[in-house]
């Protein structure tokens, strides 16, 4: 009978069971003797009916008990916690409190745990104060379970300044610092964090090497992303699938794809994340293709896509006009997921910027519960296919909704105007963007203005614009300036806009190209060539011009003068026939698009074969009559081209819609949607 009545001897027999039938012998024998009354091994009884899975039996038991000291509270709230209950987790540590039982660092640990899960900061915050209040305010572990809390809700502020005050910081404090910062978007102070981290002799090990690669990532340093994986291999640190995986998508978002498949075909486990973080690499780089196969493979090792590889497979569609695949991908969304607003929202974009407009706001509409971003989505959609005045309408649809325009759909806005240029409503829905919604104008702002401005060959007003900007304008706003100056031959400003883009010393080199064509179509061949100059030190070459056109299903993609494909003799023939045609109704080659001091007839010949006009023409060989030709401009569409295309619409009695970097030209029966205004 002692060994019975002795709560000690009780404890190892109930870590013993382990199973429902000899965890009720247990309880039984507790109600027998007595022990149950007492106590002391209730909250061992609440947790073994919690190991076996049986929390309403746990509380039961808790429910009935005669004493509740904090053992019981905890074992209790442990069991909601390890059964991801928070919201079980907080009432009963509120009703705890009401009862005036006093918690222990255990109490407040899990308690934060549970805000943490529910990103609750206020409800965190309360107990952070009472847990200090209490005297734990320097408990490692009720210190770092506010730390987490205040990481996960982007409060690093908050973080760093609990931080600062623990007397004693773990890995795991760290780690969560580390972390935060990466994921919190300040990539630099998570690099600091790290290496003060070092200084006082802590070694990382592979879960701060996750963030510290997040931050490696997000600030493209690649030296540095390299070093961590050669610390990972010289300490021969367990190098787990999340690990690897975040090494793919950082090798992957600095552009080092070769790297990225080094790692990825070297992983011995992968999955869905790891295919989904090289997936996304290509994409955002710019390899469609590669994107696409990775994902066919990806589902034939058995592997489905989720939710970034979906993403990402719609965004390499929509960067090459695969309007087949997109649907398909869409289909298969459709059947297999829940179409939430970020899917519902990529899909649309995907639609519109393969050319679909029609089945983009077909979508949108059956979207039941939008937000911002797909009234941005949609609005942008309008404005890249040149529908200022539709932009304009669902703006004001959106503004009878319960959300507010913030920055960001001004900027679709905006932008509409300036693809349409509907120049007396840009300049009204800016000063009420201002005024009306007190939304501060950012660069982004004033480029759509300057852009609208500029095109519309008020290039005075654009200047004055830029005077009137509170902060340094940047390099956006310079080249929509130039970019305006060059279409209606304001050289003089457009001189100065050049030498402010040249004084500002750009990486980009379609600005360094930008430039170079300002200054050939004012016929200065000296600064052409101080620019190409520039550009040849530097060692930026100039991004080829190619066009893609689908057809029957598959991508075909022209170089300017591509003379490998087996039907350039057909294609080019096509294009003589036409060009002669075109003469004969009015078309006149525009040469001073070629940027070159050459003779006319070389000119002309080299318009010929820009890479548009041979994907028009092998669409035009390969499909019926009257089917619509899609084709994607990695560039912006040649001025002659635009024209060229309004006559070839008018001869074969077709749409043909371009997409160039900019926005979308529909062409039909001689005329184009942008009204020349591109």
């Amino acid at each position: 009978m002692h060994f019975i009545t002795c709560p000690n001897r009780l404890r190892p027999l109930l870590l013993a069971c382990k199973d429902k039938a000899s965890i009720s012998k247990t309880h039984a024998l507790m109600l027998l003797t007595g022990l149950f009354k007492h106590g002391s091994s209730n909250g061992g009884l609440i947790a073994s009916y919690t190991n076996i899975g049986d929390i309403k039996s746990a509380r039961k038991v808790f429910d009935v008990l005669p004493q509740r000291g904090v053992d019981a509270w905890n074992a209790m709230i442990i069991a909601y916690s390890r059964n991801e209950h928070p919201v079980e987790v907080l009432n009963l540590y509120r009703q705890m409190i009401l009862e005036g039982v006093r918690p222990d660092s255990s109490t407040f640990t899990v308690a934060l745990k549970a805000c943490t899960r529910l990103l609750d900061l206020k409800s965190g915050e309360e107990i952070w104060c009472r847990a200090m209040d209490c005297g734990f305010e320097y408990d490692v572990f009720v210190g770092s379970a506010i730390l987490n809390l205040y990481a996960k809700c982007g409060k690093m502020d908050e973080a760093i300044v609990v931080f600062d005050t623990m007397p004693r910081r773990d890995l795991v404090c760290w780690t969560t610092m580390i972390s935060g910062f990466a994921q919190s978007g300040r990539p630099i102070e998570a690099v600091d964090m790290y290496r003060r981290m070092q200084k006082e002799g802590m070694e990382g090990d592979g879960v701060v090497m996750v963030g510290l690669t997040q931050a490696c990532a997000n600030l493209g340093d690649l030296k540095l992303g390299r070093s961590v994986h050669g610390y990972l291999i010289r300490k021969d640190l367990p190098m787990d699938v999340v690990v690897q995986t975040s090494l793919v998508d950082m090798y992957a978002k600095n552009g080092h794809l070769k790297l990225a498949c080094h790692v990825f075909k070297n992983m011995p486990c992968k999955n869905v994340i790891s295919w989904g973080a090289l997936i996304s690499g290509f994409a955002q780089n710019g390899f469609a293709g590669n994107a696409l196969d990775l994902l066919v493979e990806m589902q034939g090792c058995g592997y489905r896509p989720d939710l970034v590889s979906l993403v990402s497979a719609l965004l390499a569609c929509t960067q090459v006009g695969f309007l087949k695949l997109g649907k398909s991908i869409h289909g298969y969304i459709v059947r297999r997921l829940d179409f939430d607003r970020v899917l519902g929202t990529a899909v649309i974009d995907m639609y519109s910027k393969c050319g679909a407009l029609s089945w983009a706001r077909t979508l949108f509409d059956q979207i039941n519960s939008k937000d911002s971003i797909s009234w941005n989505a949609m609005i942008t959609s309008y404005g890249i296919h040149g529908h200022g005045k539709a932009a304009l309408s669902l703006f004001l649809e959106m503004t009878k909704t319960n959300l507010k325009p913030d920055h960001a759909t001004f900027s679709s806005l905006l932008s509409a105007f300036s693809h349409s240029g509907l120049v007396e409503e840009g300049q009204y829905w800016f000063n009420r963007m201002v005024s009306e919604y007190k939304v501060p104008p950012t660069e982004k702002h004033y480029v759509c203005m300057v852009d609208l401005l500029a095109r519309a060959g008020r290039v005075e007003e654009a200047c004055e614009l830029i005077d009137s900007m509170n902060a340094e304008s940047g390099l956006a706003v310079w080249v929509a300036l130039l970019a305006g100056c060059c279409k209606n031959g304001k050289l003089l400003i457009g001189e100065m806009a050049a030498k402010k883009l040249l004084e500002l010393n750009p990486d980009d080199l379609g600005i360094y190209s930008l430039v170079s064509n300002y200054y050939a179509k004012a016929r200065k061949w000296d600064d052409v060539a101080s620019v190409r100059k520039i550009m040849k030190k530097t060692g930026m070459k100039k991004v080829p011009g190619y066009s893609v056109v689908e057809v029957k299903g598959k991508l075909h993609a022209f170089l300017m003068e591509d003379k490998s494909h087996h039907q350039y003799e057909n294609m080019m023939q096509l294009l003589d026939k036409l060009d002669h045609e075109m003469r004969a109704i009015g078309y006149v080659p525009k040469t001073e698009f070629v940027l070159h001091s050459l003779d006319e007839e070389v000119k002309e010949k080299m318009l010929c074969n820009h890479s548009e006009r041979l994907a028009i023409a092998f669409g035009l060989l390969n499909t019926g009559p009257g089917t619509r030709l899609l084709i994607i401009k990695n560039l912006r569409v040649c001025g002659d081209c635009h024209e060229a295309t309004k006559f070839i619409t008018k001869i074969v009695n077709r749409e043909i819609v371009v997409r160039d970097v900019k926005r979308f030209h529909h062409f039909k029966n001689g005329i184009c949607s942008c009204g020349d205004y591109w």
